[in-house]
């Protein structure tokens, strides 16, 4: 089983250190053969800033492949989503034991969410030392 996750993409911009890289990012439903008559199919857009990588050695428009390892997307989705859920079920739960109220159980959870992305938010510089990209040779 490989341990890296990798994206075809295109560089877009170059800059002293690091390389932006346009990537499509497709949801299963996107490669089948019904896709363009069903909703359910996605493809999206995304930019990806590779820090680190030798900028002179890339060329706006050049094609490359954008890896991460499977722990750095372990990573990521754990700080995207499964911290935010223990939060949000924590704080649900807590609220609603206390105060037997759904609506406002419902809405401390949701509201417990703000600052969790916040703190998120401010510690970017640190988290994006730890969830990189590198680009393949």
């Amino acid at each position: 089983m490989r341990n890296n996750i990798s994206h075809s993409g295109v560089v877009e911009r170059v800059e002293e250190g690091c390389v932006h890289v346009r990537i499509v990012q497709t949801s299963a439903c996107a490669a089948c053969k019904v896709a363009g008559y069903c909703n359910a199919a996605e493809a999206k857009e995304k930019v990806i800033d590779v820090y680190g990588a030798d900028s002179r050695r890339y060329s706006v428009g050049q094609t490359v492949k954008v890896v991460a390892s499977r722990a750095v997307a372990g990573r990521a989705l754990l700080l995207g989503f499964g911290l935010p859920f223990v939060v949000l079920v924590g704080v649900l739960v807590l609220v609603l034991a206390l105060t037997h109220n759904e609506l406002w159980a419902a809405l401390a959870g949701l509201l417990a969410l703000a600052p969790y992305y916040g703190v998120l938010y401010l510690m970017r510089r640190r988290i994006s030392d730890h969830l990189s990209f590198w680009i393949e040779d």
